[in-house]
């Protein structure tokens, strides 16, 4: 039987880049060329509905 996780070690901002830095790998492997800046932040979720970038906070 396995103990259960202790939720006091959960990070979940960590979790938040692991998944973030997946889907840049996952992206970057899919495509023939290198990613441009646009469809780098795209990914990561930093524009606008319009597909403009979000102002850095």
């Amino acid at each position: 039987m396995t103990e259960p996780l202790d939720e006091r070690l959960r990070d979940d901002d960590a979790l938040d880049e692991i998944e973030l830095t997946s889907k840049l790998m996952i992206a970057a492997t899919d495509s023939d060329t290198p990613l441009s800046q646009h469809e780098v932040d795209e990914i990561l979720g930093l524009t606008d509905d319009d597909g403009t970038a979000e102002p850095a906070s």
